[in-house]
């Protein structure tokens, strides 16, 4: 059977400098009209920076969405019209931590919600880390900890990581760095 759904109309809501808000008009598989509310989101990037004691640079902030601090990995948006997530990757590891690496090594690319967003995540490991200084956007309050990768580990699989970038990285860098 061919999922896919048709646009047939759409209808711009909210265009804000994250993301937008669109109403589709769709016909589903079996013919029916249905309508879907989706953000368009521009992506972000995320990055595991491990240190050669294998701890992890993670960062607590405020997340007004979840209403609570958030322990993650070091992330940002991609801008409006930046379409290369490996740099941007690079610029948030040094703004939030303070290091700089020559390489950064992809982990893959995620959608955070696909059922109505279409945000996509670019997830890398960083090690070799040097540091070069943090410079944190004016907006940006975080705190930056290190914390052993194993323990991280732990704490996904007990669930007390609750962002799923941070997740997916630490479990593909347990798996990679072992």
């Amino acid at each position: 059977m061919d999922f896919k759904e048709n646009i047939i109309a759409t209808k711009d809501i909210f265009h804000g400098k994250i993301f937008e808000v669109k109403v589709h008009d769709v016909t589903l598989p079996d013919g029916k009209p249905a309508k879907r509310e989706i953000v368009l989101h521009h992506g972000g990037v995320g990055v595991i920076a491990v240190t050669d004691k294998r701890d992890v640079f993670m960062v607590s902030q405020y997340r007004i969405a979840a209403d609570d601090v958030m322990l993650e990995i070091p992330a940002g948006k991609l801008e409006k019209d930046e379409t290369d997530p490996y740099a941007a990757a690079m610029r948030e590891l040094e703004e939030e931590t303070g290091y700089r690496t020559d390489k950064l090594i992809p982990l893959g690319t995620y959608y955070a919600t696909p059922g109505y967003c279409s945000e996509q995540l670019s997830i890398y490991l960083a090690n070799d880390l040097e540091y070069v200084g943090q410079h944190l956007d004016k907006d940006e309050f975080l705190n930056l900890t290190k914390i052993p990768l194993d323990t991280l580990y732990e704490m996904v699989m007990n669930n007390e990581i609750r962002d799923c970038k941070t997740a997916i990285a630490i479990l593909k860098a347990k798996a990679i760095l072992g």
